[in-house]
This record gives C-alpha cells, structure tokens and sequence, in this order.
C-alpha cells in the first residue's frame, strides 16, 4: 500500500511538474509579440484595468513590492511610477524570454524614469518565492493566477512574503456563471484572439486561453482560496461588464 502510495504521488508530481513546463516553454514562445497582441486583444483597455488593480494593492512612494509572474513588465514598470526613487520593484517570472523583455524595456525607458532604474526581474516560481517572510508592503499577479498549476500554494507564498497588513491584487479572466458573460468570452476568444494570433503563427497557442479560462475560479472561489491560503480579508471585484475580475486580499 505504501509503495502505492508514493508511486501516485510521484506521478502526481511528474504530471504537474510537465504541466508547469509546458506552460513555461508556451509563453517563451509568445514573448516576442505578448504586448502586441494584448493590446490588439483588449483595444488598449488592458492599461486602465492595471491602473485599478494596482491601486487596490495601496502602494505608495517607498514602498517595496513584488510583481509575480510579470512578463514584460507591465505590472512592474507601473509599480515603479507608484513607489518611486526610494522604492522597489521586484519582477518574478518563469519565463527567461519574457524576462529579457521586461529587461529590455528598463534599459531604453530608464533614461526618461529613473525611477524604472528600480526594477529588477528575476527568473523564480510563483509556488517557491526566493524571498524571507515578511518582505514586502504590496503584490500584483496580472494575468499570471491561472496559468499556475499550484495555485492555493502560490496564494500561500504570497501570505508568506508580505508584510502583515499588505495586500496582493489579482487581475484576470473571470471566470463568470452568467452565460452572457461566459458567450462573449468565448466568442472573443474563438473570433478575435485566435485569428489574430495566427497573423504570428501562434493560433495554437493562444487556443489555449480559452481553456485556462474554463479551469479557473470563480470570484468566490478565489475569494475562498485566498482565505484558506491565509489572507485574513479577500474581495472579488467583478470588472469590464463581468469579463474581467479583480482579486484583492490582505494578509
């Protein structure tokens, strides 16, 4: 029975260690168009729905702050503007290629905002955060939540990370039970996103979006994780017609 037991296990771990290097090796691959693409995809509205997100996480000039899965760096760069000179902004992602674009971004913007001088980005696994208890005054994931395989594993690091009182803001998809929602959804997916990622080459993988969608939380379900992960307080915020949702809690 115990031979069973560890060979379930172990397969269970090989299995999702092969999800999250799928996944890894996925947004490699769309690095060199991903900022492109997500404005064609959202007509540019992706900027304001990260300015509301970011400012629910309350950070202010000094501060320190962590941006999980941050890509390119759009999270990080707007992070930056918020904590200032004396702040700073680290950006973890699995991704080296979306690493190196973030990375290149800093170095040709950092003339005009020093402040951007600020950022370092790190390759790191939002389920094994490099950082000791308590570090931080503020957290963002942007559209990162879903793609995680572990995900009460990756809330419960950011419990770990942040300072007591601090809060992580959580952007992304809603996963919505109302079928207007759920239809529109699907029909930007299937009659947007995917023609247009095959302008690319990547139509393949942007189908993939549709399903991360469907095996995401709800907003109470989210809300119930961060609980359990250890946040004392979470809010789901239903945004952008219930297409868009926005997870807010403090440790």
């Amino acid at each position: 029975m115990a031979t069973a037991t560890l060979r379930r296990r172990t397969g269970t771990q090989t299995a999702t260690h092969q999800g999250a290097a799928e996944r890894q090796e996925l947004f490699n691959r769309i690095a060199p168009v991903y900022d492109k693409l997500n404005d064609l995809f959202s007509l540019g509205l992706h900027r304001l729905w990260k300015r509301w997100s970011i400012s629910w996480t309350g950070a202010k000039e000094g501060d320190k702050v962590l941006d999980v899965c941050c890509g390119s760096g759009d999270f990080s760069f707007r992070l930056a503007e918020k904590v200032g000179i004396n702040g700073k902004v680290i950006g973890l992602d699995f991704s080296k290629e979306l690493l190196q674009v973030a990375a290149c971004r800093r170095r040709d913007q950092s003339s005009s905002k020093p402040c951007y001088n600020n950022i370092e980005f790190i390759e790191g696994d939002a389920v094994a955060l490099p950082f000791p208890d308590s570090t931080f005054d503020a957290a963002t994931i942007g559209y990162g939540l879903r793609n995680v395989i572990d995900r009460k594993k990756a809330l419960e690091e950011m419990v770990r990370v942040l300072k007591p009182g601090a809060k992580l803001s959580v952007l992304d998809f809603n996963k919505s039970t109302h079928w207007l929602n759920i239809k529109i959804q699907e029909w930007m997916i299937d009659y947007v996103v995917a023609p247009v990622a095959s302008w690319y080459g990547l139509e393949s993988e942007y189908r993939y979006l549709k399903i991360s969608v469907k095996e995401y939380l709800t907003g109470s379900e989210l809300e119930k994780m961060a609980l359990e992960a250890g946040f004392s307080v979470a809010k789901f915020h239903s945004i952008a017609g219930g297409v868009m949702g926005n997870l807010v809690a403090t440790r």
